[in-house]
């Protein structure tokens, strides 16, 4: 009688054992809860309970991950100033000194025939000259009594930058005057004499110029005049 209920109570146990399994086999959802438990956080949105707000966690922005300033894409730019972006100011004729020579290349004959102009930046700031010259004939002290010479521009015109202290330059050649005394003029005009220029730049005044030996003497009130140029002509 003691082994049968020993083979009973075995028997019990083993159907006990057999049934638990079954509900576990027949559950799943209790094993996929216990795998989102313990895995990292996973980025698949959480549905939330109706009437409960979403816990999914959201992204810093890229202003508050670098420390930095937020800035609105597509805004434009700063624009730059003039002086940021390298542009000097013309000089006024206050920052100019204007001087005078003979060229060194100049056509055949007893005139001047071609003279070199220099201007000099005598100011403390950068500034630019720029621009073809106008020209004028006068006397000693009178600028302002003048007789403009027909300018014909030769070469490309752009703005030179002067330091302070810097020199850029023009050269006018002129019809020149041919023959002995008082001479003559190809053309049959008669020769002109005068003690001084009047030499004007955009934006930059008007110079007064007077050789150091000599006077400017020319024939037809014509004048060929470079641009300003960085560059010193012979």
């Amino acid at each position: 009688m003691q082994h049968r209920n020993t083979i009973r109570l075995a028997a019990s146990a083993t159907a006990v054992i057999a049934a638990a399994l079954s509900l576990t086999a027949c559950n799943p959802g209790d094993d996929a809860g216990a795998a989102k438990t313990s895995s990292p956080a996973s980025t698949t949105p959480t549905h939330a309970a109706p009437g409960t707000a979403s816990r999914t966690p959201t992204a810093p922005s890229a202003s508050r991950a670098s420390g930095g300033t937020s800035t609105t894409p597509g805004a434009p730019a700063s624009p730059i100033s003039g002086t940021a972006a390298g542009t000097k100011p013309t000089c006024p004729v206050s920052a100019v000194n204007a001087t005078a020579y003979r060229a060194a290349n100049r056509p055949d004959g007893t005139g001047t025939g071609a003279a070199i102009v220099e201007f000099t930046n005598v100011s403390g700031h950068a500034c630019v000259l720029r621009g073809h010259p106008s020209v004028a004939g006068a006397g000693n002290g009178s600028p302002a009594h003048n007789s403009p010479l027909k300018v014909t521009p030769t070469g490309t015109a752009k703005a030179v930058p002067l330091a302070p202290g810097g020199k850029a330059w023009v050269k006018l050649t002129f019809h020149q005057v041919q023959g002995e005394a008082d001479g003559y003029c190809v053309s049959g005009a008669k020769p002109v004499v005068y003690p001084t220029l009047v030499i004007g730049l955009p934006g930059s005044g008007q110079h007064q110029v007077a050789l150091s030996d000599g006077e400017f003497a020319e024939c037809d009130n014509i004048v060929t005049a470079t641009a300003v140029s960085a560059a010193k002509p012979s």
